[in-house]
């Protein structure tokens, strides 16, 4: 694959997994993704708005009327978008007051990534524990991604157990449902005594996997449980039939993590929000 189809192929994916649990709402060169069921705070996740694809670049009153749509629906006012692929919108979401992230994307090289190590194990979805296991995972990620980065911190087990909600039931079906389908695997890294302080997912539309929501409880870092999810999740989705697989990391050092378990960087992915009050 060139690296030019290799984008084609990641514009693809980005449209179409949304599109699995959200429906899909075009404005100009922009078409936003309202999660299936969604109501603020009601714990389905909020998704975002992206260029349309085959489209140009989104316009500042595609972002406007955009942005008061998604207050109207309570969603965040995020976007995103791969600036390789649409490089000319990164000035119209600064022109509009938005804060952006600018996160390494890079792309598996099968024949570099290692064996997963043992203490790594992919959610059964058939399982009768699944929900039991997938509301621990969900709060490793609420506790790591309270404390971002790779910096060892205190918060650990207590706080993930404070941190345990039950699965909605609604929300359960769905999840079991796209893992069964093979749109989605989870995969949890456990310690003797500890129990579950590292988590992660990957999405899947045809054979792209995005690895998302790589997350270790802060006094757990350091000790490359967040690179052996990786490896567990990226071998699951090769073995699944996946023939690409990639994520993006928030900050560089992130991205060094995932480059020493065979990911390599092919360009950035932009998020954008309003700044932080």
């Amino acid at each position: 694959m060139t690296h030019g189809d290799l984008f084609v192929s990641l514009e693809t994916f980005y449209d179409a997994v949304p599109r699995q649990r959200a429906r899909a709402e075009e404005y100009g060169n922009l078409v936003l993704f309202v999660p299936d069921g969604f109501v603020p705070g009601g714990g389905v996740f909020p998704l975002y708005a992206r260029p349309r694809p085959g489209a140009g670049t989104p316009t500042a009153g595609d972002v406007t009327t955009v942005r008061g749509r998604q207050r109207d629906l309570g969603l965040p006012e995020a976007f995103e978008w791969v600036h390789d692929n649409t490089p000319d919108f990164l000035e119209v979401a600064e022109a509009a007051g938005l804060s952006v992230l600018h996160a390494p994307l890079l792309v598996l090289d099968p024949a570099a990534l290692p064996e997963t190590p043992p203490g790594v194990r992919i959610l059964d979805p058939q399982a009768g524990t699944f929900g039991d296991e997938l509301a621990v995972r969900h709060a490793v990620a609420h506790v790591a991604f309270g404390a971002p980065g790779t910096a060892v911190g205190a918060s650990g087990t207590s706080a993930r157990d404070a941190a345990v909600k039950p699965m909605d039931a609604d929300r359960l079906r769905g999840e079991v449902e796209r893992a069964v389908a093979g749109q989605a695997a989870h995969a949890v890294a456990e310690v003797p005594g500890d129990g579950v302080v590292a988590s992660g997912v990957y999405q899947r539309a045809g054979a792209v996997a995005e690895i998302v929501g790589v997350a270790t409880l802060p006094a757990a870092r350091r000790r490359g449980l967040g690179a052996a999810v990786t490896v567990a999740l990226a071998r699951h989705a090769l073995d699944h039939g996946a023939t690409t697989v990639f994520l993006s990391a928030a900050e560089e050092a992130v991205a060094r993590v995932y480059a020493r378990v065979g990911f390599r960087r092919i360009g950035t992915a932009c998020i954008a929000e309003p700044p932080s009050p």
